[in-house]
């Protein structure tokens, strides 16, 4: 029997529970028919118009991305779109977005481990309800004066990095990538030195230098990108295809 789009979206299923998205998100298939065979999957953090035509020309049925290909409602669909390009060319979509943000091997443990993170426990909103955690909280190895921190995110994430600096040393880390601040003070309160994230406004910079604690804005792209990897390998375990990354970097230049 032949592999199919629902057969992807039950081995997500398995481990990033669709029903866990949170209230504002749009996972799930998105485009295309749950009941196309597959028999090759494309997986990127964005859906655009560049990762579907680089998923369809590797000859992908389907491309799995992070973010959400429809967030908003549409009121149009030029055929530039990602929407009508995937559609045109056959190519099923599913997004897994912030159940996989809170699945336990989805983006904040990706992100825990690519830091080296030990001891690491889920880190939630305090009125989160019943939502899983997003966030997570571990322990370096060793501790680190903030400095050598923030050089040492630079490296491991490949990235620029915009932080708080602090007169004391990192060694119990926060993480929530994508735009996690909201998890400032939860952080704080569990005994953290550091927030990694990104999407931080001037506001939350302000009130991290008055708790002298360590915001780092790592780039929305860059801690959730570790994820694309380990889930592609997931992913072709569970169904025995195989399963292209698909990366697209970002359309932006630093001076």
């Amino acid at each position: 029997m032949s592999t199919t789009v629902q057969d992807v979206m039950t081995a997500l299923e398995e481990f990033a529970p669709f029903h866990t998205q949170l209230s504002f998100d749009n996972a799930g298939l998105l485009v295309g028919s749950p009941s196309a065979p597959v028999s090759r999957i494309g997986v990127a953090l964005d859906a655009t118009p560049a990762t579907v035509e680089a998923a369809s020309a590797s000859g992908a049925q389907v491309l799995v991305s992070h973010h959400p290909v429809i967030f908003h409602p549409l009121h149009s669909l030029p055929t530039t779109s990602a929407v009508y390009k995937a559609a045109a060319a056959g190519l099923a979509v599913i997004a897994a977005h912030t159940n996989l943000d809170a699945a336990a091997g989805g983006v904040n443990d990706c992100l825990a481990e690519r830091l080296g993170l030990g001891d690491v426990t889920p880190l939630a909103l305090p009125e989160s309800g019943d939502a899983p955690p997003m966030g997570r909280l571990g322990r370096l190895a060793q501790p680190l004066a903030a400095e050598d921190f923030a050089g040492f995110l630079a490296e491991r994430l490949h990235t620029r990095v915009k932080y708080v600096p602090v007169n004391r040393p990192i060694q119990t880390v926060a993480v929530c990538g994508g735009a996690g601040e909201d998890l400032l003070l939860p952080a704080l309160h569990a005994g953290a030195d550091a927030l990694v994230t990104a999407e931080v406004r001037h506001h939350n910079l302000l009130l991290a230098a008055e708790h002298s604690f360590m915001l780092v804005d790592a780039g929305h792209y860059e801690t959730e990108r570790v994820v694309v990897p380990p889930l592609c390998r997931r992913l072709a375990e569970r169904l025995g295809l195989p399963v292209t990354p698909l990366f697209q970097p970002l359309p932006v230049r630093y001076r």
